[in-house]
C-alpha cells in the first residue's frame, strides 16, 4: 500500500513495520500484565481507569487535530457512535470480568478469532460468501482453540469447579470479541472519519457505559481496592491505559497505512505467540494440548493471510 503522496520509500516502510510491531509487543503483553493487577484492583475499577485515561488523553489530541467541529455528529452518524461506544464498553467490562476468570494464554488466543467472527459476520450481514480455504482455516483456528480451551478434551471429561469457572471466563471473553467485532463493523460505517475522530467520540458512551457498570458493581459489594498492592500496580495500570490503548493504537495505525492493512494484520496474528512467551517468562507450564492448540490457531490465521496476500 502507497502512503499519501505516493510509493512507500524503503525507510517509511521500515518504520511502518517497526511501529506495527511494536503495537502488537505491547498487545501481546497486554493481557499477562492486566492480569496481575487483579490483587490490587477490581476489574470494573480497572476499566475505570483504563478507557477513562485514553478518553481523557484524546479529547485534547482531537481538539488540537482537527478542532472543535470534529466534536458534533449528527442524525445517522450520531447514532453509529452511540451504538459504537456502547459496544466498546460492552467489549472492555467483558474482557476484563473474564480475564478475571480464565489464564491470558487462552484468552489471547480466544480474541485472535475475531477475523475470523468478522469474515462470518460480513457473509451473514453483506452476503460477501469467504472463498473456500478461508472457510476452512476459519474452521480450523476454531479447532484450535476449542482444544486449547478444553485442554484436548480433558476440561469436558473432568469438569473440575476451578475448570467450570475458567469456561465461564472464556465465555465472558468471547463476548468481548463479539463486541469488538460490532464495533469494528459500526464503526466502518462513519465514511471520512480519522481513526482520532472515531476514537474520541465513541469512547465518550463507552466511559459512561463502564461508569455506570462501575457504579452498580459497588453498591453491590464487588468493587475492592488492596491500598499495599495498589502502588506496586501503578506501573501495570499505565501500561494498559496509555501505552495499550492510547500509544500502542497509534503506532498500529502509523504502521497499517505504510505496510498495508494485509501486511499489518499478518503481524497482528504474531500476538499470542508473544502473550504465550511472556507467560513462560513469568513461569507459567503449559500443556502439550494447550501449545497444540495455540500453534493450530496461528498457523491457521497466518495461512490464511497468505492466502489472500497471492489473491
Amino acid at each position: 500500500m502507497s502512503a499519501p503522496g505516493g510509493p512507500a520509500s524503503p525507510a517509511g516502510l521500515g518504520r511502518g513495520l517497526g511501529a506495527a510491531l511494536f503495537a502488537v509487543l505491547v498487545w501481546g503483553g497486554q493481557l499477562p500484565i492486566a492480569k496481575g493487577i487483579f490483587p490490587a484492583l477490581d476489574g470494573f475499577s480497572i476499566t475505570v481507569v483504563r478507557y477513562g485515561v485514553a478518553f481523557l488523553a484524546f479529547i485534547p489530541l482531537l481538539l488540537w487535530l482537527e478542532g472543535v467541529r470534529a466534536f458534533v455528529a449528527h442524525g445517522r452518524d450520531f447514532r453509529l457512535v452511540f451504538v459504537a461506544g456502547l459496544a466498546m464498553g460492552a467489549s472492555a467490562l467483558l474482557m476484563i470480568t473474564g480475564l478475571a476468570r480464565t489464564r491470558p494464554e487462552i484468552a489471547v488466543l480466544i480474541l485472535g478469532l475475531q477475523p475470523a467472527m468478522t469474515a462470518i459476520a460480513d457473509w451473514t450481514i453483506w452476503k460477501k460468501r469467504p472463498p473456500a480455504f478461508t472457510l476452512a482455516c476459519l474452521a480450523l483456528a476454531f479447532a484450535g482453540v476449542a482444544i486449547a480451551v478444553t485442554r484436548g478434551g480433558d476440561a469436558i471429561l473432568n469438569p473440575a469447579p476451578a475448570v467450570r469457572g475458567e469456561a465461564l471466563g472464556n465465555l465472558l471473553t468471547f463476548g468481548a470479541a463479539v463486541a469488538w467485532v460490532s464495533y469494528v463493523l459500526i464503526t466502518t460505517r462513519l465514511h471520512g472519519w480519522s481513526t482520532v475522530r472515531v476514537s474520541a467520540l465513541t469512547s465518550g458512551p463507552a466511559v459512561a457505559m463502564v461508569l455506570i457498570a462501575w457504579g452498580i458493581a459497588w453498591l453491590a459489594g464487588a468493587t475492592y481496592s488492596v491500598d499495599d498492592l495498589l502502588p506496586a500496580a501503578t506501573w501495570r495500570l499505565a501500561y494498559v491505559s496509555l501505552i495499550g490503548v492510547v500509544l500502542a493504537m497509534f503506532m498500529w495505525n502509523f504502521g497499517a497505512r505504510r505496510i498495508g492493512a494485509v501486511n499489518a494484520v499478518l503481524l497482528l496474528n504474531l500476538m499470542p505467540v508473544v502473550t504465550f512467551a511472556f507467560r513462560a517468562a513469568e513461569g507459567a507450564s503449559f500443556r502439550t494440548s494447550e501449545i497444540v492448540g495455540a500453534a493450530i490457531v496461528v498457523g491457521a490465521l497466518v495461512a490464511n493471510n497468505l492466502y489472500l496476500r497471492r489473491r
